[in-house]
């Protein structure tokens, strides 16, 4: 058996109140902390050194990962290779994954170590 249905006269108009949501929300967001910038790729130290060394042609040593020192002043340079010029020989391009260290060619040798 079904119940009955009431006459529209047992119907109360009744009215939905909602709260307004959206002043919860700024108090209780979850924010991520801040997060620090990331670094910069490249702080162009390197580039520097280089520029500083060729302006002023300062003669450099460069030691290999194979034990070979050359000798020279740096042309240029880029992301991937420098080249020296050498008096009375040829001069190189070298890849500077094969570079193990440099140092100015007046530099005791012993205070790199």
């Amino acid at each position: 058996m079904s119940k009955p249905i009431p006459p529209k006269s047992d119907f109360v108009n009744r009215k939905l109140i909602r709260p307004n949501l959206s002043e919860f929300k700024d108090q209780f967001s979850i924010r991520p902390p801040h997060k620090r910038p990331m670094p910069p790729e490249q702080t162009h130290a390197e580039s520097f050194y280089y520029l500083k060394q060729m302006n002023n042609k300062t003669p450099m040593v460069v030691v290999l990962k194979d034990g070979e020192v050359i000798k020279g002043v740096i042309e240029w340079y880029d992301k991937s290779c420098l080249k020296i010029n050498r008096i009375n020989e040829p001069n190189l391009l070298l890849l500077k994954d094969h570079i193990k260290y440099m140092y100015k060619e007046h530099e005791d040798k012993s205070s790199v170590d």
